[in-house]
């Protein structure tokens, strides 16, 4: 990947308890299992300047973006971060604004929010500042942090449409361009929930270079510039590899028709796990093979 940045991206629906409850303080034990799972805390200690870092929230692709980008700042806040800023970016003409471009080129985070993914590439694809974020994902220590419509914007490719219930009918699923912050990979979100896996499934047949990434609820991946993607939250990542399919009735069935996939590859990861982008292997944190509470027993030949 050759790039200085990180992504981290959530798949939604994050436990990150109500700030507007009355009550936050006493409950917080009860409603914050976003923060023992420890995305919010990570991206601050994955940032240049942790609890100092500049971190700017935007909203773009929420309908509702101040009722949401409060929500999160408030959550940073109470992660003692002490520079956070709301950006509600509504319009492209703002991705020109050069109040708003000075703020993105000062950035160590941005963070974008749930919504509608196409809503947020529609509004900032090609634009100024759309140019800035990928200038500095290249070039510096910065962050881009997404949580659903955020996190499946910053692949190349992005699932925009599709039913999960008739996923693998040809043609359900719809496929655009996304924000291009990472090459080869396809990212679905809201993922164990709303049983989504079927969606990637077309994704990845239609063309099996591209990896699929399945991202449940309250989980997200830190992926690095070398190409290492680490499982963070305390749910599940799915990932479906087509590099070895070996066949496949997609460009012989109508429209509207079932697909058949033969050999697909499905790996699940979990809090802490690891896999490697270019060797295509997954590391499993606390494998069953290499446990530290096994002592092997030695025979005459291994002593």
């Amino acid at each position: 990947m050759n790039v200085l940045g990180k992504l981290i991206i959530i798949g939604g629906a994050v436990d990150k308890g109500s700030f507007t409850e009355a009550t936050f303080d006493a409950n917080v034990a009860n409603n914050l299992n976003f923060f023992e799972t420890g995305i919010l805390r990570r991206i601050i200690r994955e940032s240049k300047h942790n609890e100092e870092s500049r971190i700017e929230v935007i909203t773009t692709a929420s309908v509702i973006p101040r009722e949401v980008g409060p929500e999160y700042v408030k959550a940073f806040e109470y992660l003692k971060a002490k520079n956070v800023g709301l950006m509600h970016i509504e319009k492209r003409e703002q991705c020109s604004d050069p109040e708003v471009l000075a703020r993105i080129k000062a950035a160590d985070v941005v963070m974008f929010t749930g919504g509608d993914q196409l809503r947020l590439t529609s509004i900032l694809g090609g634009t100024k500042l759309h140019d800035i974020i990928l200038d500095k994902f290249q070039n510096e220590e910065f962050i881009y942090a997404g949580t659903s419509a955020g996190a499946a914007a910053a692949s190349n490719n992005m699932i925009y449409q599709g039913s999960s219930h008739e996923a693998l009918l040809k043609g359900e699923v719809k496929i655009t361009s996304g924000l291009s912050l990472i090459q080869n990979v396809i990212i679905d979100t809201h993922f164990v929930h709303r049983g989504r896996i079927g969606r990637l499934f077309q994704a990845v047949v239609g063309n099996p270079r591209v990896l699929g990434i399945g991202l449940g609820e309250d989980t997200g991946l830190l992926i690095t510039g070398d190409g290492k993607m680490e499982a963070i939250g305390s749910g599940l990542v799915i990932l479906v590899d087509g590099r070895n399919i070996k066949d496949t009735n997609l460009t012989q069935v109508e429209l509207g028709r079932p697909i058949s996939i033969n050999s697909l590859t499905v790996h699940v990861m979990s809090m802490y796990d690891i896999y490697d982008l270019n060797t295509h292997t997954l590391e499993i944190h606390n494998s069953q093979y290499f446990s530290p509470l096994i002592t092997p027993v030695l025979g005459e030949d291994d002593k």
